[in-house]
């Protein structure tokens, strides 16, 4: 499955992208914000052989997305989707650093939450932040996403379907 933006492309992660994958994941900026952090380059290509035929909706799985310029296609991060049960979904975004700050997170979160609620129907997508990462906290905000109880150390964040799909749509900028 590809999803095509004004700017971006979100598709499956290929085996040639394991070398940017591990860069960027694993570089201190980004990394001290991740659950999970490659310990090399072959550790990124085990992961995105995990994900090679994963459908979206399967439960209890995260099923990873690359974001890539639309133009070029150079691989600019990842955006992944957990299935946590038939209700909910929690969302992860990772961007290298040089691409971060120019609202290409917002503009694959945006995609993503309406293929999550309109295409497959979840009732709630759920964020969970390192409570140090305040740009991220201030883009899931800026999406509608309310903050709640902290949950292991890091702020949850959510939002449920009906307060996406009432949000008026005003050209990409909700």
């Amino acid at each position: 499955m590809e999803i095509v933006t004004a700017r971006l492309r979100l598709d499956a992660l290929r085996d040639e992208d394991a070398d940017a994958l591990f860069a960027y994941r694993a570089d201190p900026a980004v990394a001290r914000f991740q659950g999970w952090k490659p310990a090399s380059v072959v550790d990124a290509r085990r992961f995105i052989e995990t994900q090679d035929g994963l459908a979206p909706d399967t439960p209890d799985t995260w099923w990873q997305r690359a974001i890539r310029l639309r133009d070029s296609g150079t691989l600019i991060g990842d955006l992944g989707l957990h299935f946590m049960d038939d209700k909910a979904v929690e969302v992860g975004i990772s961007l290298a650093p040089a691409h971060q700050r120019r609202g290409y997170a917002r503009e694959a979160l945006e995609v993503m939450l309406d293929f999550v609620f309109g295409g497959l129907r979840k009732q709630r997508v759920k964020a969970f932040v390192d409570p140090r990462n305040f740009m991220c906290m201030r883009l899931l905000e800026g999406l509608g996403m309310r903050r709640r109880a902290p949950q292991n150390g890091d702020v949850m964040f959510e939002l449920p379907a009906a307060e996406w799909l009432a949000a008026p749509d005003q050209g990409g900028d909700r």
